[in-house]
């Protein structure tokens, strides 16, 4: 009869060995599947914190024909441009329509003899790519900048709104120098009441922008057009473009900031 050992609860020493090495190489599957599952989880999470990126910025020229970009506003500043000569050490308002639609812009700011360069319903990549037409050729002492808005009305995020316009700002300091910029936040509105909340934060990434940089002021014209948080009623029928009370406001605010005698300019225009 076969002598059954103690140590071996019956069962031969081999086969033992062989079912201690398949429990090691199941166990050894479970961790191996266990860890990929922890892995892919936690890259996922990697992905989700991931913080976003805005896509590079074009800073090429738009080139100009029938089928470009606003053309018949554009057009429209080569004709009065050659019928004038380009500007010299003059504010230039660039942007879109609520510059534009400053008609009233040289009685407001009589001082300055303000240049009105705002068209359509622009974005910011928009006065990059006319940079040449809207600035270059007229070596402001100082640039009064609204744009963004339409970026975000057309699905751009507050961070890619700020990132193209750091892009504006970098072209500007290699065209044009210390020229300074005015950045006039971005207006709420009630035809845009649903996206006061992404203004706010491009207003904020743009502020922020401004702490870093001499050339650039932050001027915030959003804060006194609301009231209770809510637009104050100073649109015309749209709702979305300003009336005369609007624009009243707009003066107030960038007056204290253009108003200073020794506010910065562009070189060459210091005694202007």
């Amino acid at each position: 009869m076969e002598r059954v050992t103690k140590r071996g609860y019956g069962m031969p020493q081999n086969t033992k060995t062989a079912l201690a090495r398949l429990t090691a190489s199941i166990l050894g599957l479970i961790c191996l599947s266990a860890c990929a599952a922890t892995d892919a989880v936690a890259q996922e999470a990697a992905i989700v914190a991931t913080p976003e990126r805005a896509a590079p910025v074009s800073t090429e020229p738009i080139a100009f024909g029938p089928q470009a970009p606003f053309a018949s506003e554009i057009y429209n500043f080569f004709v009065q441009d050659e019928l004038f000569g380009p500007a010299t050490c003059q504010t230039v308002f660039i942007g879109s329509s609520s510059i534009r639609f400053w008609l009233t812009l040289e009685e407001d700011f009589p001082a300055l003899a303000p240049l009105n360069r705002g068209f359509g319903g622009s974005e910011i990549t928009h006065v990059i790519g006319y940079f040449d037409v809207l600035l270059a050729r007229h070596t402001p002492q100082e640039i009064v900048f609204y744009a963004g808005e339409n970026d975000l009305n057309a699905g751009a995020t507050p961070a890619e709104v700020a990132a193209r316009f750091e892009t504006f700002m970098e072209l500007k300091s290699q065209r044009l120098g210390d020229t300074p910029v005015y950045f006039l936040s971005i207006k709420p509105s009630f035809a845009r009441l649903s996206e006061l909340g992404a203004q706010a934060e491009a207003n904020a990434l743009i502020a922020a922008l401004a702490q870093s940089r001499e050339d650039l002021t932050y001027v915030d014209i959003a804060a006194p057009m609301l009231e209770d948080g809510v637009p104050k009623p100073i649109f015309i029928s749209d709702q979305l473009h300003m009336n005369l009370d609007g624009y009243a406001i707009w003066t107030d605010v960038l007056s204290a900031a253009l108003s200073a005698p020794d506010r910065p300019r562009a070189a060459g225009c210091e005694t202007e």
